[in-house]
């Protein structure tokens, strides 16, 4: 048999976590060139898996396990082999794309902060942003920018802005959800329970203006990538909107989200902008 039947078969388990977690980012990778999807889909499965240790596996040590986690992925990718098949699929992106070591420990880093604090000062707010997101956007942005690290090193700001910007609008849905069943908020100096409209402008005003640095990035990226990545943007935004029009109360109680009919609306329409080179 093959290696290659396992290497294959190990791409797919993490395609598959992607798509049963993520509509909006599988709806962004159908967008991406062909050579750039599986390696954004092996980046989603390892930072999914991570994500459920801490948040879902109620009945286990989730320290234990995610130090295992840990120990298996660095274990891997020196290795270039796991037998688990989502760390074995990320390590071959990690070592194609010599993906910096330091931004899988700074994710890993935050994944573990999830295990011990509840609320966060500005300083772990920002550690725990760069770490659960912004180091996403890099890793990632590796894969796109193929190796030539001059446009790696021009484009890691507004990659690190998009990724702050999904972090926090995702934050901000999840508030009632993260408070209620894990005992957490992420913003710095908020009270879930004094949660009003001030705290709401400031916490917007934030996110904008990581929008706004983003969207240059975007449209410096290869062409390949530029529509699948404007796409997971048009997402954000929408459902940014939607969370700017809400009332305090409205994101204390429910989950906002974008319907997957409209979804399929925004994937239309930035597909058009993208092929008409309109972003």
């Amino acid at each position: 048999m093959s290696r290659k039947l396992f290497d294959l078969t190990s791409l797919k388990c993490s395609k598959l976590i992607t798509v049963h977690y993520s509509t909006s980012f599988s709806l962004g990778i159908k967008l991406l060139g062909k050579k750039y999807r599986p390696h954004i889909y092996s980046i989603y499965g390892f930072v999914r898996y991570a994500d459920e240790i801490v948040d879902t596996f109620h009945d286990q040590d989730k320290g234990i396990l995610l130090e295992e986690f840990r120990k298996d992925t660095f274990n891997a990718i020196e290795r270039k082999f796991s037998i688990n098949p989502i760390v074995h699929s990320f390590q071959e992106t990690v070592n194609l794309y010599n993906i910096d070591l330091s931004l899988i420990h700074a994710f890993l880093d935050s994944m573990e902060m999830d295990l011990h604090y509840g609320k966060y000062n500005k300083e772990k707010y920002s550690e725990y942003i760069y770490g659960s997101a912004e180091v996403v956007g890099l890793m990632c942005l590796r894969v796109f920018c193929d190796g030539q690290d001059t446009t790696y090193n021009s484009l890691k700001a507004p990659a690190r802005s998009l990724g702050s910007a999904f972090q926090k609008v995702n934050f901000l849905r999840d508030m009632q959800e993260d408070y209620k069943e894990r005992g957490r908020v992420y913003f710095p100096g908020v009270d879930f329970d004094c949660f009003d409209e001030d705290c709401k402008n400031q916490i917007v005003e934030d996110i904008e203006k990581n929008f706004s640095e983003a969207l240059t990035g975007i449209r410096e990226l290869p062409i390949g990538c530029r529509g699948g990545v404007y796409l997971a943007y048009r997402y954000y935004t929408k459902l940014f909107d939607k969370l700017k029009k809400a009332k305090p109360e409205a994101i204390q109680s429910k989950r906002m989200r974008v319907h997957n009919a409209y979804k399929a609306y925004i994937l239309m329409k930035s597909y058009a902008r993208y092929a008409f080179n309109l972003i």
